[in-house]
């Protein structure tokens, strides 16, 4: 049957239109309204207070860490071993004030956000440039090295003009030689480090780190740009145990014995390639950080983590330089070991 026309039918359907029309306007703003107002008026200045609390808590944190006493189980430089990742937590309490919608504690996590970036924000641009005059790799080969011909292989081949090797296992030693003399016919191993270079050697010999054998070793490199002196070293390892704390007086105490040994160098430029156990914020370190430079810090793209390889958290491995410019810095692909190899291309 067909439908009639008519005005009245018209406007009916006009105002039911209408009708529904504001029935779903009503039904969105009041959503609006609801997830809005939640946040609105004086409760989102009077929720958070404890995590605005935390927030300006970490930014202390970050902001004084080297006032973060190590009396209690070297707190302080475990802290400082892992600063970078303080981050993650100014997220977490990001998230958590937008959960309590809390425009206090919001308004609080500037102050850590701040200091971060202010600490870290310059590593997370690129500052890698071109070629420089030489090229050094240094790699912790880890003593039970499942692949020590394949990672030497990886190391022949990286470029490199000087490479210092870490934990080089006595019955491995033969093996590393076999697959890096031919590209890198000048070598001396002391210890359990080592030193692989392109150019002649001499005044070869170990540096005491007080560890009662040797880890740690120097030689003059003659390169074409003039002597260079180049320390290998591998510093004692740290532990975090529950009762102990953060293990690492011995750590601590050759880290001042190396630096001391750098400081009496008179060679003009230095170069110190190793695994030092700890990252470029450890006050433990200051002995030798305070007079060399950080090539991943000066010339580097991102943090440069190098431990552990299978998911990197920290940069123990350094290269770092004195009166040498660097000029790039990276981080090679994982061999059999538990490190990352680092390399830096330098300007003499």
């Amino acid at each position: 049957m067909a439908r009639v026309y008519t005005p009245e039918a018209h406007h009916s359907a006009d105002a039911g239109d209408r009708e529904r029309g504001g029935l779903l306007s009503r039904r969105s703003g009041g959503r609006m309204r609801g997830v809005f107002g939640r946040w609105g008026g004086e409760g989102m200045w009077r929720r958070g207070w404890v995590l605005a609390g935390c927030a300006v808590l970490l930014a202390l944190a970050f902001l004084l860490h080297a006032e973060i006493p190590n009396s209690i189980g070297n707190l302080g430089s475990l802290w400082e071993t892992f600063l970078p990742w303080g981050g993650v937590l100014v997220v977490v309490l990001l998230v958590l004030a937008v959960l309590r919608r809390s425009a206090t504690a919001l308004i609080a996590l500037l102050l850590p956000a701040l200091v971060w970036v202010n600490l870290f924000g310059g590593l997370l641009t690129d500052k890698t440039g071109g070629n420089g005059d030489l090229t050094v790799v240094t790699h912790n080969v880890n003593a039970e090295n499942p692949d020590p011909a394949g990672t030497a292989r990886d190391l022949a081949g990286s470029g490199a003009d000087i490479i210092a090797l870490e934990e080089v296992a006595g019955e491995q030693k033969a093996t590393y030689e076999k697959g890096l003399d031919a590209s890198h016919p000048h070598h001396k191993v002391t210890g359990t480090v080592g030193i692989w270079s392109k150019y002649p050697m001499k005044d070869v010999r170990p540096v005491d780190i007080k560890m009662g054998w040797p880890r740690a070793m120097r030689a003059t490199v003659e390169t074409p740009k003039g002597d260079v002196a180049v320390y290998a070293a591998h510093l004692p390892s740290v532990r975090v145990q529950f009762r102990a704390g953060f293990t690492a007086e011995q750590r601590d105490g050759s880290a001042q014995a190396l630096g001391e040994a750098i400081s009496r160098d008179r060679t003009g430029k230095v170069i110190l390639l190793g695994d030092l156990n700890g990252t470029m914020n450890d006050r433990a370190l200051a002995p030798i950080t305070s007079q060399m430079r950080s090539a991943q810090g000066a010339a580097g793209d991102g943090f440069g983590f190098s431990w552990p390889a299978s998911s990197p958290m920290a940069r123990i491995d350094q290269i770092m330089t004195k009166n040498a410019d660097p000029v790039s810095a990276w981080t090679l692909s994982s061999t059999g070991s538990d490190h990352l190899p680092v390399a830096a291309s330098l300007d003499l």
